[in-house]
């Protein structure tokens, strides 16, 4: 392999790759609106060609929200490790950035120890007992969008406070209070609101008017939030404190729970206090596979993320990415047809594991890769109707991601989430922290395309005691046996091919960490039979080839907020990335 992974993008590409930024709201065909990022802070041609990572020489954090980043250093300094960190980062998150840092939700979390060992926690919702598969239908078999998105029927049982605990338990050093404490205090005294969090804000602020105690909060006397503002959550505050003292047990089995299943009952919601009683988290086996001299560990069912990021991967190992270059006809053109093809087979086959049978051998198999990467032609996009999952005749920003690595060489990347930004919309009583509705991330009937726009089946419908399919992927990657790259991102089905290409765009193109998560983005999840693309990814010339070819294309302004750490193996330097995507994030080190 032309080993170009550490060599700075050459300024030509820096170039297209400013194109990409955008400050203006965004609408996708057959994606909800709310499905993906929604702004991105304006750049020039010189900023982006001078686009570099954030350096330090021992440990660093990047997230989408500037104080929990703060909040993550601080703890590592002060002794802690990176999965202490992450405990910390993650309530921190669900004060400051609560459109998706969450305790209302669940997620997932891989975790690289520095002896080696690479393991996941699945802290993934659950359908409440009561659900069914056809319960976001009507009598004729119609389905209501709303029920699974903006009612208390699409409440799954949030994960979040289990697995930070877990993880805390299992590989953690300091105290449930010293780690919590920071996430109290923000949200007791509150924080100054910079743009990036009004951006957000504002998404929802029609929303928040329509329930007297979630305005009481996120609106001012009303209004909604300005830049400079200081927004104080007293009541997120006590439901922490109450965390902090007696651990999941508050949350699970106390008096959360029940002003849970309360607020659930009057607004004919399914939550019972069995679901939470039965609530749990579960540590598994990473999924991994091979790029050249890379090692990718990411995450297995029920996220479909590692899978078809390792089946993509699979099929473009042989081609010349690098010399074909970011952005050309050829390379544009194998990797929406690598990722059509893996897609098909994610939205056919995969499923929580405690209820399907996942076929993860085979699809990662070099036949499997040999058979799908042998249906691709050159110079001829393949429509998606022609593609099928073919094992047999038989998956924003509503979600948020954060990368650290301490200095003893252990690393944590999450993924965690309520779906839609801010979730349903809705608190129950005084808890002060959204609700989720990831039950829309199940498929409410086969063939029927959820918001993300993803037409899935059976493997993946509702039944009481499941966990949603996900496309939350935070992924470490590995280097002759050593931590080369921690990413995620959020965006929903995005959230896969941002992973992807914030991997290829160093390992293959050449870029830098910054310059990486900062270029413009593609994405093709084989229906529908179009790659979205960001501004800047492709020249007139480019888009006109690739039109001929067969290629449908929609340009969006902006998607995804990946936050990344590269460990240069040439200088032992972290480089640390924050998404131009999120402008109140931040990578900090030291």
């Amino acid at each position: 392999m032309n080993k170009i992974s550490l060599r700075r993008a050459p300024l030509a590409l820096a170039v297209m790759a400013l194109l990409g930024a955008s400050s203006a709201a965004f609408a996708q065909a057959g994606v909800s609106s709310r499905a993906l990022d929604s702004t991105a802070p304006p750049t020039t041609r010189a900023a982006l060609a001078k686009a570099e990572p954030v350096l330090a020489k021992h440990a660093m954090v990047v997230s989408a929200q500037h104080l929990a980043s703060e909040v993550g250093v601080q703890i590592l300094k002060d002794g802690g490790n990176a999965i202490d960190a992450a405990v910390a980062v993650g309530y921190a998150l669900a004060v400051v950035h609560p459109c998706c840092g969450n305790i209302g939700g669940g997620g997932f979390m891989m975790v690289h120890l520095a002896d080696g060992k690479n393991l996941f926690l699945d802290f993934r919702e659950k359908a409440p007992g009561k659900a069914s598969p056809t319960m976001f239908q009507d009598d004729n078999g119609t389905v209501i969008k709303p029920r699974s998105t903006q009612t208390y029927q699409a409440v799954g049982i949030p994960g979040t406070v289990m697995g930070l605990e877990a993880a805390r338990v299992k590989y953690g050093t300091m105290s449930r209070k010293q780690l919590m404490q920071p996430a109290i205090d923000l949200a007791r005294k509150g924080y100054e609101l910079q743009q990036g969090d009004i951006n957000i804000l504002h998404t929802r602020s029609d929303d928040f008017a329509k329930h007297p105690n979630v305005a009481k909060i996120f609106l001012n006397n009303g209004k909604p939030y300005q830049v400079g503002d200081t927004l104080k959550q007293p009541q997120l505050a006590k439901t922490l404190s109450l965390i902090e003292k007696d651990g999941p047990k508050a949350f699970y089995r106390g008096p959360i729970a029940h002003q849970l299943v309360m607020a659930s009952i009057e607004h004919g919601g399914l939550l019972s206090m069995q679901d939470f009683a039965d609530y749990s988290v579960q540590w598994d086996e990473p999924v991994s596979c091979k790029y050249r001299d890379y090692t990718i560990v990411s995450t297995p069912p029920p996220s479909s993320g590692g899978v078809t990021v390792c089946e993509t991967l699979q099929i473009l190992d042989p081609y010349p990415l690098e010399k074909w270059g970011y952005g050309s006809v050829q390379s544009v053109h194998t990797i929406a047809e690598a990722e059509r093809r893996a897609f098909a087979d994610r939205n056919t086959y995969l499923g929580d594991p405690a209820f399907v049978k996942n076929p993860i051998a085979t699809l990662l198999s070099a036949d499997h890769a040999e058979a799908l990467r042998s249906t691709i032609e050159d110079d001829k996009a393949t429509p998606s109707s022609e593609i099928k999952g073919n094992l047999a005749t038989d998956e924003g920003q509503h979600t948020t991601h954060f990368s650290i690595v301490d200095a003893k060489g252990n690393a944590v990347s999450v993924t965690f989430t309520i779906n839609y930004l801010f979730g349903i919309g809705q608190i129950a009583g005084d808890t002060g922290f959204f609700l989720n509705n990831e039950m829309d991330d199940f498929t409410s009937k086969p063939g029927v395309p959820n918001s993300f726009g993803l037409v899935q089946g059976k493997a993946n419908q509702i039944e009481p005691g499941k966990r949603p399919l996900s496309s939350m992927s935070p992924t470490l990657v590995m280097r002759d046996g050593k931590l080369w790259m921690v990413t995620g991102s959020p965006g929903g089905s995005t959230i896969i091919t941002t992973v992807l290409q914030s991997f290829l765009n160093v390992a293959a193109f050449g870029m830098n960490m910054q310059q990486s998560v900062n270029a413009p983005r593609m994405h093709m999840q084989w229906l529908p039979d179009v790659i979205m693309t960001e501004p800047g990814l492709l020249t007139p010339a480019v888009k006109a080839q690739l039109e001929d070819m067969g290629h449908h294309f929609h340009e969006r302004s902006s998607w995804g907020a990946d936050e990344a750490i590269l460990i240069n193996p040439q200088t032992g330097m972290l480089e640390g990335a924050n998404d131009r995507r999120r402008p109140s994030g931040l990578a900090a080190g030291y």
